[in-house]
């Protein structure tokens, strides 16, 4: 799978399956994961499109290169890897920090995005705190020391407990993201304010929020529905990856909309 070196030379790692005359899907993880977040919806969503995941900078495969970062830098490397592998337009879904870099694609490249879905994210932190705490934190101590408060804000009590082996992997992944990685990104995450940018969107949006989602809660994707023009909302039981948590329902509740 293909290299893409962005505008300032940062190498990103890009895997893509699924048929080249198929309309294109964009997938963006997670701050703390890699573009394996979505292997349960790989197989489904492949069958219908040609589908291109990648580690967004400081993770993964990809380089990582001194930060902090920005939501408009990591906008412009999804350019880069479009541009590089001749796609006009995609649809797009991003989940937690990839919904942001959705918020920012909506605004500021609407020719190139079709249908945006915006997972589990906000728009802003009003309160800058906890993720100054977080930061400094894992400068002091490492990705180790934070896996359970981590595990416990990804997943319910009650996923955790029945479903060791996927905890397993996703601990695995968390802690093998570089750290310097993490806290570029989580700069860029602490620093973000889209709200001005909200109303701009004109692509057909669909915000997915989790019931149980305490990193971004359900008031704050019904505050993205109602800024966004016409956007629509769908509620999946779960916490803050519910795509892993709840692979089915998420699997087809993106289905379903692309499919509108």
């Amino acid at each position: 799978m293909p290299t893409i070196k962005t505008d300032d030379g940062c190498p990103i790692h890009v895997e893509v399956a699924g048929s080249e005359n198929a309309p294109a899907l964009m997938l963006s993880n997670s701050i703390g994961t890699d573009l394996h977040m979505w292997d349960d919806q790989a197989s489904a969503w492949s069958e219908r499109f040609r589908l291109i995941r990648y580690d967004r900078r400081g993770h993964g495969k990809s380089g990582v290169p001194p930060g902090p970062y920005t939501m408009e830098r990591l906008g412009r490397d999804v350019l880069a890897i479009l541009d590089a592998l001749k796609v006009k337009k995609a649809n797009w879904c991003g989940l937690s920090m990839g919904g942001m870099v959705g918020q920012w694609l909506g605004a500021n490249a609407p020719d190139r995005i079709d249908k945006l879905i915006l997972s589990n994210c906000t728009d802003h932190y009003a309160d800058k705190g906890p993720w100054n705490d977080r930061l400094k934190f894992l400068r002091e101590k490492g990705l180790e020391a934070m896996i359970g408060p981590n595990m416990e804000r990804w997943f319910t009590k009650a996923f955790r407990d029945n479903n060791p082996d996927v905890i397993k992997r996703m601990t695995a992944m968390f802690v093998a993201t570089p750290r310097d990685g993490y806290i570029a990104c989580g700069a860029a995450v602490r620093d973000m304010d889209h709200r001005a940018l909200l109303p701009k969107i004109k692509a057909p949006t669909l915000v997915i929020a989790g019931k149980q989602d305490m990193a971004t809660t359900l008031a704050m994707g019904e505050s993205l529905r109602d800024r966004i023009p016409g956007a629509k909302l769908a509620v999946i039981d779960g916490a803050h990856i519910c795509n892993v948590e709840q692979v089915k329902n998420y699997t087809d509740t993106v289905l379903n909309f692309l499919a509108t």
